[in-house]
């Protein structure tokens, strides 16, 4: 469950050149507002995309969100200053691109979720399950957000009327914002504990050089690899395993995919190294193999995976064979030869076994 506490929007004009720094915060108890904003920040905080960071020494922004979460700086006032921050940064770029800047303060209960799963096995399920039926009542995971809304073209309609008649006509506005389910590039998220950072941002021209206004500039943190980033490396490293010695790559890949998911389901953090431990627990040379491959690659010890990515990412594994049939099956099935199996033949061809089906439909 999200639950917005605070949300303003500022709007920029990059052809006019005018900033628009709203005083007053987004009337939430507007259901299509309050929908909005959340489906948004529902988005972003389960994204793969995310890189993940901290503050560094002597950070700036650090000490002003330290602030705000203690009481001692107010949201519009930051909220501005943030605005300030961007219009000044992407005024700089040869191409800014027509946005708008959401800034708000949320509260996640599925976080808390996960932490309680991670902190202890039994009494972790309790929480989750009394959160999920509404009974568990310590506070959820706060963060806070900033969204670049990329505005874009659309043509609408407008009534008017001309000589007394009326002349509907088509106008093209550049004022339309990003629809909830399409994709942000540039984003931000604090955690109020912890002030662990989420974040996602594209490099742009700025003098003549690439700049990340995000990480190097407002915020000056470190840089983590993404979920994606991590969880790409490790699959790719077991398919580059399992293809060394032998073993069936699409197995071995499904198999960690669904111990990723796994692990994400029941602490959202994952180790790089255990993966290659479960998938390849009776092979001892791959697993050494797996773990020089991850040291060559700099994969880092854990890295944060957010349930609902995970899930998005591994649930489910594609393959596609030389004579172009396409399958797509649960990750998870890869640890049940009940329902599929790939086998061998004395010829070296392979055969997809497909076990226990009652009903095919076309799809």
């Amino acid at each position: 469950m999200l639950k917005v506490r605070n949300a303003i929007l500022h709007v920029f004009d990059f052809e006019t050149g005018g900033t628009y720094l709203s005083d007053r915060e987004l009337d939430l108890s507007e259901r299509p507002t309050r929908s909005y904003v959340q489906r948004h920040l529902r988005k972003v905080s389960t994204s793969p995309e995310s890189r993940h960071g901290e503050f560094c020494e002597g950070s700036s922004f650090a000490e002003k969100i330290s602030d705000y979460f203690a009481g001692r700086e107010e949201f519009v006032a930051l909220s501005q200053e943030i605005g300030i921050y961007f219009w000044e940064e992407l005024r700089k770029s040869d191409d800014p691109g027509q946005c708008d800047v959401l800034v708000a303060d949320f509260e996640d209960t599925d976080a808390v979720a996960g932490k309680a799963k991670a902190a202890d096995t039994v009494v972790g399920a309790a929480i989750a399950k009394a959160i999920e039926e509404d009974a568990y009542d310590a506070p959820p995971t706060r963060r806070f957000a900033v969204i670049l809304l990329p505005r874009k073209q659309a043509f609408v309609h407008d009534l008017r009327s001309v000589d007394g008649q009326s002349a509907n006509d088509v106008v093209r506005t550049d004022a339309a914002l990003p629809n909830p389910t399409q994709k942000v590039e540039s984003y931000l998220l604090v955690d109020a504990d912890t002030l662990a950072i989420d974040f996602c941002d594209r490099a742009r021209s700025i003098a003549g050089r690439d700049s990340f206004i995000i990480p190097d500039g407002l915020l000056q943190c470190t840089t983590q690899a993404s979920s994606r980033e991590v969880i790409s490396s490790v699959t790719k490293i077991v398919e580059d395993v399992a293809e060394e010695f032998g073993v069936t790559p699409a197995l071995a890949v499904s198999e960690a995919k669904a111990y990723v998911a796994e692990r994400a389901e029941m602490g959202e953090v994952v180790m790089p190294q255990e993966v290659g431990e479960k998938v390849f627990e009776d092979a001892p040379q791959m697993r050494e193999s797996f773990e020089r491959k991850a040291r060559e690659e700099n994969l880092p010890e854990e890295v944060p995976v957010r349930r609902g990515a995970a899930n998005r990412m591994t649930k489910n594994h594609h393959i596609k064979t030389d004579t172009g049939i396409e399958i797509t099956f649960p990750s998870e099935y890869a640890r049940k030869p009940e329902l599929i199996s790939f086998e061998r033949d004395a010829d070296g061809t392979m055969r997809i076994i497909l076990k226990g089906i009652a009903h095919i439909e076309n799809r």
